[in-house]
């Protein structure tokens, strides 16, 4: 079975790009259905209100009849203090499987992590290059499974990549997806040294081609037992510990004004610029 791990859906509300005005689907299913994909994640596209994103998102997961997997995004800041009825809600009423970050919104938290880890949610994770994260959230929360997109970034910069190549190996509960890396010999490296089990096959759809996205996994010269975990296993083994009612509900922060929240966010107190 071939799983798509990484697809956007539905309208966003920010109107300054495509990654938040809107996510089609009628022609990415066209393409992944002739590419041989059989299943696929979807998660929001870019929104002011997740709460009312992810109840589109469940609404396309239920009309697919079993297509499709949901995963709930959130946004660490605006939704402070509210992520675990957020998510909660996504895992009990929707029946989604994981939970969606972009570190372009604001920094993962502990809050999203416990919620994750309550539930028994892997948390797929857009770092934006910022790879370190990597190594504060799989000693921080071991039991939480990560998945990086873009094997650490968009930007194509072969550092973070190869950064984060080094964790993959380290950490057993961080992995990466394949959507949208051009240097294909660093995606070949990932599993060379990390293992076939650390990397899922992602298109980052609707906006790049599912089947082009599958072909580099082709392309890699797996044996047939490593392109099927790439391709759908590693993914149904880390939802295989998705629970319907968490373990223990986590303490959550009161959500300060959103101004403190990304001021606290943005500040590093390492950072000597600042006059310390």
């Amino acid at each position: 079975m071939v799983i798509d791990c990484h697809c956007h859906a539905g309208a966003g509300d920010g109107l300054t790009g495509p990654w938040d005005t809107r996510a089609p689907l009628k022609d990415y299913f066209q393409r992944a259905a002739a590419a041989g994909i059989d299943r696929t994640v979807l998660f929001a596209a870019f929104h002011s209100d997740y709460a009312a994103a992810n109840r589109n998102v469940a609404e396309m997961v239920r009309r697919s009849q079993g297509r499709c997997y949901g995963f709930a995004f959130i946004d660490p800041a605006r939704n402070r203090g509210r992520v675990f009825e957020m998510v909660r809600t996504a895992v009990e009423q929707y029946g989604f499987v994981g939970i969606k970050v972009h570190r372009h919104e604001a920094r993962i938290t502990r809050e999203v992590c416990e919620a994750a880890q309550a539930f028994g949610l892997p948390v797929l994770y857009d770092v934006m290059g910022e790879v370190w994260t990597c190594e504060l959230l799989a000693e921080e929360y071991p039991r939480v499974q990560f998945i990086i997109p873009h094997l650490g970034t968009f930007a194509n910069d072969w550092r973070a990549q190869l950064a984060l190549i080094d964790h993959l190996a380290r950490h057993p509960n961080m992995h990466c997806d394949t959507s949208g890396v051009q240097r294909f010999d660093l995606l070949a490296q990932a599993v060379r040294r990390a293992g076939a089990h650390k990397v899922l096959f992602g298109s980052d759809g609707p906006w790049l081609h599912p089947g082009v996205e599958l072909q580099k996994v082709r392309l890699l010269g797996l044996t047939d037992d490593q392109e099927a975990l790439v391709l759908g296993g590693n993914f149904l083994r880390l939802i295989a510990a998705v629970r319907r009612t968490a373990l223990a509900r986590p303490a959550s922060p009161a959500a300060p004004p959103l101004a403190a929240v990304v001021q606290e966010e943005a500040a590093d107190p390492w950072d000597l610029s600042r006059g310390h």
